[in-house]
């Protein structure tokens, strides 16, 4: 794809909550997704997580390349969306954390990434449904537009 696309969304239903503590940050935005039949959606997380799993995507090899650290972190921010990937309803997340002394990090996150206390922002969008594919040029997995 060599031309800027998009698709024209709507506002639907807003949500804002806690995560649930010491449970994965990606596996719970999706169950509560899927409990609220949300199929699109983009959301946002404050708070702090006691171990992550974050990561890059290495171009030329076209796999992720992943770290896990089991510290305490505090979510600077985390934004991401909700799409589906094989019918299901899947979490894309980014996140910049700071450690007790300040120093930053951050990436793609992964499951597994503990909650320590955190809040979500959940706004869910209407209209076309995108689906993830797989994209034969980069190898990840991007929306069918």
């Amino acid at each position: 794809m060599n031309v800027m696309t998009g698709l024209e969304m709507r506002p639907g239903r807003r949500f804002v909550g806690r995560l649930p503590h010491q449970k994965d940050l990606i596996t719970s935005i999706e169950t509560f997704c899927k409990e609220a039949s949300i199929d699109m959606a983009v959301f946002s997380i404050i708070g702090a997580v006691s171990s992550v799993t974050i990561g890059a995507y290495d171009q030329k090899q076209q796999v992720y390349v992943s770290h896990f650290e089991k510290a305490p972190f505090e979510i600077l921010t985390c934004t991401g969306n909700i799409s589906l990937k094989e019918g299901s309803p899947v979490a894309h997340a980014h996140i910049v954390l700071c450690d007790e002394e300040g120093k930053t990090t951050g990436g793609h996150l992964f499951s597994e990434t503990t909650v320590f206390a955190a809040e979500f922002d959940l706004q869910e969008l209407t209209g076309n449904r995108l689906e993830r594919v797989c994209d034969k040029r980069t190898g990840l997995m991007l929306w069918n537009l």
